[in-house]
């Protein structure tokens, strides 16, 4: 397991999970979340192939529907 940042809260994660399985059970839809990783943009292409280090920070974003 290692310790990373969701959102600025910490998460214990195993290291060999790639960020899609992740994002599945943080409860995010991969198709509707936009993801950067220590400030970097993850094309959603790529979720399938990033796995996470220690220390990473990991910011989900969902859009907002309003008016």
């Amino acid at each position: 397991m290692i310790e990373v940042s969701v959102n600025s809260e910490p998460r214990q994660v195993e290291q060999n999970k790639t960020l899609d399985v992740l994002l599945g059970e943080w409860g995010f839809e991969c198709q509707r979340v936009a993801v950067a990783i220590n400030e970097d943009f993850v094309p959603r292409s790529t979720y399938a192939q990033v796995s996470l280090k220690f220390g990473d920070r990991v910011d989900v974003v969902a859009p907002v529907q309003g008016g």
